[in-house]
């Protein structure tokens, strides 16, 4: 019997798909070793997005190819995640502590972003990744609300404060530090600089993500993103109605023009399904997410149904990813956030970490 070569496993992983990174991990050079031993074949993949929900079925998808290759008596598979940091904006500075921040936006109020925002920094994070959400929203917070969380930060030097854990997410919003009632009557330099303070005297811990949900419009807070915050990626949220998309468009051209690359759109209440009769029906419209990634060339990441379930687990202080782990639309919240990772995963590394610091000593 011939030697197996680690060619012909290599022909045999090729024939995989990885549906979120869209091509096979031979190409995308996730197979990081092949150990050949007669007939026993182990092979070590990493993948640069968290994989926690889906790598069983990505080994058994693999399993079935190699183990066709002639000579193979036996496969075994180790497969894990390592999240990398990812370039930013020229001139701006990476944040100690947060290897990627990713911004969710709109341009429009109204469409479900902090919800979205709030599910997928959920869905990452039970898929294996250790994830932040900053609620960038001065004026109007509302992650407090939707985490179910009072609490007020810590201060262990008075100076800097601990990030509040809600659902084993690191966060941090306005809305811990003034009553929920009180209108924050700000001018835009006094709102920017809480933006930076907020973000800045965090103390975040070893983030793969952290995921901003910005403000709507493209104004102070999302011009002091692009200037002074490091992002490694942006998100578009819209619905398909045509009012939507006409601020999701300015969005996505406000991130082009300072060069933060956008990961996809995502369309929000795409369908209502009643829950009486199970009709479904395009109340605001149809297919105003796709037409826009394919005028713009930016990848469609899914859409969302317009569910009842979503408000009222919102509104109740526990996300649909945290209140339904295995419902279908939580399922869906996961799918669109590992599409968000692999396209991130994709994008260009940072490597200024891993250069040494010059120090000049007079002796």
């Amino acid at each position: 019997m011939a030697e197996i070569s680690k060619q012909q496993i290599e022909t045999a992983l090729a024939k995989v798909i990885d549906p979120y990174l869209e091509k096979d991990l031979v190409q995308a050079k996730a197979v990081k070793n092949i150990a050949i031993d007669g007939g026993k074949i182990t092979i070590d993949i990493e993948l640069g997005y968290p994989s926690k929900g889906t790598k069983d079925e990505l080994a058994a998808n693999l399993e079935k190819k190699v183990a066709a290759v002639e000579g193979v008596s036996d496969v075994a598979f180790n497969i894990s995640s390592k999240i990398d940091s990812h370039a930013v904006q020229q001139g701006v500075k990476p944040i100690e502590g947060i290897k990627n921040i990713i911004a969710i936006a709109s341009g429009k109020g109204g469409v479900g972003k902090s919800t979205m925002a709030v599910n997928l920094a959920l869905a990452l994070s039970v898929d294996g990744a250790s994830v932040g959400l900053l609620d960038a929203d001065i004026y109007g917070p509302s992650q407090p609300r939707m985490l179910g969380s009072t609490a007020k930060p810590d201060s262990v030097d008075g100076k800097t404060m601990e990030p509040v854990v809600s659902y084993n997410l690191q966060t941090m919003s306005i809305g811990y530090l003034v009553d929920e009632e009180t209108p924050m009557i700000w001018r835009g330099p006094m709102v920017t600089q809480a933006l930076e303070q907020l973000l800045k005297d965090t103390n975040w811990k070893d983030l793969d993500y952290l995921i901003i949900d910005l403000p709507p419009g493209t104004g102070d807070t999302q011009l002091t993103l692009a200037q002074k915050v490091p992002v490694s990626g942006a998100v578009i949220v819209t619905t398909p109605q045509d009012i939507a998309l006409l601020d999701a468009r300015k969005a996505l051209k406000m991130f082009e023009k300072v060069e933060i690359p956008v990961l996809g759109v995502i369309e929000n209440m795409s369908t209502h399904i009643c829950s009486e009769c199970g009709h479904e029906e395009h109340i605001f419209g149809q297919g105003g997410g796709t037409s826009m990634s394919e005028q713009y060339d930016v990848p469609y990441l899914g859409s969302l149904p317009l569910d009842i379930r979503i408000r009222e687990e919102t509104d109740a202080g526990k996300p649909t990813v945290a209140a339904e782990p295995e419902a279908a639309i939580s399922k869906t919240y996961r799918d669109i956030a590992r599409r968000v990772a692999a396209k991130l995963a994709i994008q260009k590394k940072d490597y200024a970490s891993k250069f040494p610091n010059i120090v000049i000593q007079n002796n």
